[in-house]
This record gives C-alpha cells, structure tokens and sequence, in this order.
C-alpha cells in the first residue's frame, strides 16, 4: 500500500490538511473524495479531517485505498520486466487479449494477473494504462494504485511517454524516415476495423526504416520500421502504415496477411520510457524481438 508523506513547512503553516493534500498531492477529485471518505489522511500518526490547521513541522500522511480486482485467476505465464510497489511492466507474448471482453471472458492478461497476485501474494486493482492488441506483443504497463494511472495518462497526454514499436511491413518503404499526420476514426460502428476520416481523432505517428528487403518472385518487397508514436488511437500504426501503401505483415484486418511468414500481425511494442510517478525517476525498457519476428526476418534475408 502506497503512503505520500509531506513535511509541514514554515511556509505551509495554516494551511487546512485538505489544502496540504490539493498543493503537493496530484489526486483526482475522485481519488481525494474517497481517500476522505475511508479516512486514509493522517497527522502526526493521527486520524485527521480536512479542515484542520497545520503548523510546520507537522506530518501529514495519505495512504492510498487498498482495491483489487474480481477477475478469476487462470494459470498463463506472465513475463515482467520491471515491478514495485506501484507499478508492474509486463512483456506481453502475442495472442493474448489484455482485458476481458464478452466475446473473450477468460484466458486474458487480467486473468494471468489475479493468479500471479495469488502466487506473489498481493493485492492490487489491475489498471492497464496502454493498451496492446491481442496479437501485438511487447511491453504493457499495469498500475497498481489509481495515482500511478493518472499520472501516466497525464504524461501521455503531455507527450511525455515514448512509445516506440517494431515492425515488419509489406513493400519497400521508400523514405528512410517520414511522420504520417492522418486522423484516425471508425467507419461503421459494428466493424472492428478503424481507418483516416477527415472527422477522425488527431493521429500521429513517426516512422524510421531500419532495413529493406527486396522484391522476390510473386512479392513486392518488405522493409523493417520503427515507429515512435505521438498518439495513441486504436489500432493507428496498422491503419496509418496501411494507408500509405504498406500494411504491417501478417495483418489480416488492414491487408498486409501472409501466414507462409507469419501467423500474426509483425508488430511488437520494443521500447517504453517515462517518469516514474512516485520516485520521479526516468525509467526506460526494452523487450527483445519475439521468435516468431525474429524467424520471419531470417527467411526474408
């Protein structure tokens, strides 16, 4: 259970313990109305309200609500990279959806979660703060308090989070680098399938080639990208490298499917840098290229 402690300084003296908490704590109005609610503020090691007045060299204590998730456990292997109090990054394997879903209940990310808390003894609420496709792999990054998810959001909408994926797309890719500034939005409500509308959510995403295969017979070439992303829509490398003419191979759903190289979609989410919410440290991961990437470039070569 996470604890934000704060010194009361001279400065600080008569300001109201509520205060204390909206000046140097960056809770959500939710989360401040249900740490009140339970309780959870301390001075000198005292339960406190809100309205009373503090004097420097007081400490005031949060402590952040416990909360855990209801999903049933399942036993399926679950690969860490990074784990604390607050946070835990998984290199997630292609294939497995990452939250339940009604045409998917069991056999997700969350799933493997409740089981890994059981074996590792803990209790959180599971709060994905990036989202991976089902047959995207690499890195995700789970929250374990509702601070830690909000000050992830905050830094992703600021443009503070680098997000940076590897793929295999179809086609040589002319440009040794380019940015494809095209919004994103879904067509037909029933379709899965996303694509650039003129009404669509602002979407960016930044492209650099990293190797280029050649046409052979009955193909047109393959080219290796990276790609950092601005934004984060649905679906938007697959759609933004599909529109400009090169599909991300083994994607069935955008038209880059080629089973005789790969059975998925060859996008993996390699590298992941950010401030750590708590400690303020800059942290950065990587995850290597999954086999499966990693076989089909050899048959390319």
């Amino acid at each position: 259970m996470t604890d934000f402690i704060h010194k009361v300084t001279d400065e600080d003296e008569g300001l109201e313990v509520k205060d204390i908490m909206r000046q140097y704590f960056d809770f959500s109005a939710r989360l401040r109305n249900r740490i009140k609610r339970e309780k959870l503020v301390m001075l000198n090691g005292q339960k406190t309200q809100g309205w009373i007045k503090t004097k420097a060299g007081d400490t005031v204590k949060i402590t952040l609500p416990d909360e855990k998730s209801g999903f049933p456990p399942q036993d399926i292997p679950l690969y860490p990279v990074f784990e604390d109090d607050d946070l835990l990054i998984l290199n997630k394997q292609s294939g497995l959806i990452v939250h339940p879903t009604k045409g998917h209940p069991m056999g997700t990310v969350a799933n493997a979660l409740m089981h890994y808390m059981e074996k590792t003894g803990q209790s959180f609420k599971i709060r994905f703060v990036n989202r991976l496709d089902m047959d995207t792999s690499g890195l995700l990054v789970v929250a374990k308090n509702a601070y830690c998810q909000n000050d992830y959001t905050r830094q992703m909408k600021e443009n503070l989070v680098e997000k940076r994926y590897i793929a295999i797309v179809c086609g040589i890719v002319s440009s040794d680098s380019g940015t494809i500034d095209l919004p994103i939005g879904r067509p037909d409500p029933v379709d899965v399938r996303r694509g650039v509308m003129e009404d669509g959510a602002p979407s960016v995403t930044h492209y650099k080639v990293l190797d280029r295969f050649p046409a052979r017979k009955f193909t047109s070439g393959y080219s290796l990208v990276e790609l950092l992303l601005e934004t984060g829509r649905t679906h938007q490398i697959r759609v933004h490298m599909s529109h400009i003419g090169h599909p991300v191979l083994g994607d069935h759903l955008y038209g880059g499917e080629n089973v005789h190289l790969i059975e998925r979609q060859a996008l993996h989410a390699a590298s992941l840098s950010f401030t750590h919410p708590i400690t303020k440290e800059p942290l950065s991961f990587e995850a290597p290229l999954p086999d499966d990437m990693k076989q089909a470039l050899e048959k390319l070569r």
